[in-house]
Protein backbone atom coordinates (compact mmCIF):
# COMPACT_ATOMS: atom_id res chain seq x y z
CA UNK A 1 0.00 0.00 0.00
CA UNK A 2 1.32 3.51 -0.62
CA UNK A 3 0.81 6.55 1.85
CA UNK A 4 0.31 10.27 0.45
CA UNK A 5 3.78 12.07 -0.04
CA UNK A 6 3.34 14.36 2.30
CA UNK A 7 4.24 12.05 5.41
CA UNK A 8 7.41 12.19 7.01
CA UNK A 9 8.25 9.91 10.14
CA UNK A 10 11.14 11.79 11.85
CA UNK A 11 12.69 9.21 14.62
CA UNK A 12 15.92 6.92 15.88
CA UNK A 13 16.77 3.45 15.65
CA UNK A 14 16.77 2.80 19.06
CA UNK A 15 14.01 4.77 20.12
CA UNK A 16 10.97 2.23 21.94
CA UNK A 17 8.60 4.56 20.45
CA UNK A 18 9.66 4.77 17.19
CA UNK A 19 10.10 0.73 17.27
CA UNK A 20 6.25 0.73 18.28
CA UNK A 21 4.99 3.17 15.65
CA UNK A 22 7.89 1.33 12.84
CA UNK A 23 5.88 -1.90 13.37
CA UNK A 24 2.92 -0.63 12.58
CA UNK A 25 4.06 1.00 9.37
CA UNK A 26 4.92 -2.30 8.56
CA UNK A 27 1.91 -4.15 9.97
CA UNK A 28 -0.54 -1.84 7.09
CA UNK A 29 2.35 -1.86 4.49
CA UNK A 30 2.75 1.71 4.26
CA UNK A 31 5.29 3.71 2.73
CA UNK A 32 6.52 6.38 4.33
CA UNK A 33 9.73 8.71 4.02
CA UNK A 34 11.41 7.64 7.35
CA UNK A 35 14.32 10.08 8.67
CA UNK A 36 16.65 9.40 11.13
CA UNK A 37 16.95 12.65 13.72
CA UNK A 38 20.53 10.57 15.38
CA UNK A 39 22.45 9.75 11.75
CA UNK A 40 21.34 12.53 9.76
CA UNK A 41 21.63 16.15 11.49
CA UNK A 42 19.37 17.44 8.52
CA UNK A 43 16.70 15.07 9.51
CA UNK A 44 17.23 16.96 13.03
CA UNK A 45 16.57 20.30 11.57
CA UNK A 46 13.91 19.77 9.86
CA UNK A 47 12.21 17.97 12.62
CA UNK A 48 12.98 21.03 15.01
CA UNK A 49 12.08 23.32 12.14
CA UNK A 50 8.59 21.65 11.76
CA UNK A 51 7.44 20.97 15.27
CA UNK A 52 9.69 23.27 17.79
CA UNK A 53 11.17 20.42 19.78
CA UNK A 54 13.58 17.22 19.32
CA UNK A 55 11.14 14.62 20.68
CA UNK A 56 11.01 11.59 18.45
CA UNK A 57 8.71 9.46 16.96
CA UNK A 58 7.34 12.73 15.29
CA UNK A 59 5.00 12.30 12.31
CA UNK A 60 4.82 15.51 9.85
CA UNK A 61 1.56 15.69 8.45
CA UNK A 62 1.53 18.02 5.66
CA UNK A 63 4.42 20.52 7.20
CA UNK A 64 2.28 20.02 11.02
CA UNK A 65 3.86 17.82 13.60
CA UNK A 66 2.05 15.25 15.42
CA UNK A 67 4.15 13.66 18.66
CA UNK A 68 3.08 10.66 20.89
CA UNK A 69 3.63 6.90 19.27
CA UNK A 70 0.30 6.20 20.18
CA UNK A 71 -1.24 9.26 18.38
CA UNK A 72 0.81 8.52 15.31
CA UNK A 73 -0.76 4.79 15.19
CA UNK A 74 -3.98 6.03 15.29
CA UNK A 75 -3.69 8.91 12.65
CA UNK A 76 -1.87 5.97 10.10
CA UNK A 77 -4.81 2.87 11.09
CA UNK A 78 -7.55 5.29 10.60
CA UNK A 79 -6.31 8.33 8.38
CA UNK A 80 -3.68 6.17 5.87
CA UNK A 81 -4.49 2.88 6.03
CA UNK A 82 -8.39 3.28 5.59
CA UNK A 83 -7.72 4.84 2.41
Amino acid sequence: MSTPNNLVLYMYETCPYCVRVMSVVERLGLTIDVRDVRRDPEARRESIAIGGRTQVPMLSIDGRALYESADIIRFLEEQVAAQ
